[in-house]
């Protein structure tokens, strides 16, 4: 089994999810499984599936802030993707090349980023049921879901962290309890920076070292088949009100 690289590109936050749905259509019909590296461009917040977009989001602020605000097809909680402080990746192929177990699942891939934090000499854990840390600290968070016999799972790796913004754009209402919250998030999360002095493109490096270990591949790029639903998806779910205030 050939495996098929797609190289680091920034995107939108709506074309963004909209890619990761169109090449899971692609891959039911029979394409390639994938793996793909993306930045979000604008910076963006993300939430889960099953969350209230009103309740987690200050849409107000994101707004001012030009902060693009999608849900995804995967659950999970909210989560703000700083455009220069994250790479994200997506890991999308029929369910019968991984273990049918959600947790075995998540171990296997999230193996990956175990690996390729490794290269940059930085010595890391998985912890269930989706996260890695790094001496007790957060450094990746990662989310799932499984639909037409197809795996998708995409996850945040941290190079850098904004911890005070990230919390101007979600939606804590007490002010104490914001507080506390910040806190407790900073004394919970790391990143690469905060472990090594690494480029971006170093690390960029390690994933795909990380994620290509012990598989076939080839670098590619997304056919015209997928680009072009993905803008049409894009268009007629992630950009639409009625998709992102479902709940």
């Amino acid at each position: 089994m050939k495996w098929r690289v797609i190289p680091f590109a920034e995107y939108g936050a709506f074309m963004n999810m909209a890619i990761d749905e169109a090449v899971s259509e692609s891959v039911a019909a029979g394409g390639p499984p994938t793996i793909r590296f993306y930045g979000w461009n604008p910076s963006a917040v993300s939430i889960g599936y099953f969350q209230s977009l009103e309740k987690e989001v200050d849409l107000h602020r994101c707004r001012f802030e030009g902060v693009d605000v999608v849900r995804r097809r995967t659950g999970g909680g909210a989560v703000y993707h700083d455009r220069s402080g994250e790479i994200t990746y997506s890991i999308i192929g029929k369910e019968e090349l991984f273990p049918k177990d959600i947790l075995a699942s998540y171990r296997l891939i999230c193996g990956h980023i175990v690996d390729s934090l490794a290269f940059l000499g930085i010595q890391s854990e998985f912890k269930p049921i989706n996260d890695i840390i790094v001496n007790g600290k957060k450094i990746s968070g990662n989310a799932q879901t499984r639909r037409g016999g197809v795996l998708l799972q995409h996850g945040t790796i941290l190079f850098s962290v904004d911890v005070d913004r990230m919390f101007s754009l979600l939606k804590v209402s007490d002010e104490k309890i914001k507080d506390k919250m910040i806190a407790s998030v900073k004394e919970r999360v790391t990143s690469i920076s905060l472990q090594r002095t690494v480029s971006r493109e170093l690390v960029l490096e390690a994933l795909l070292g990380g994620f290509t270990k012990g598989k076939v591949f080839r670098l590619g790029e997304l056919e015209r088949t997928e680009f072009d639903p993905a803008s049409k998806i894009a268009e007629s779910r992630y950009k639409r009100d009625e998709w992102n205030s479902m709940r």
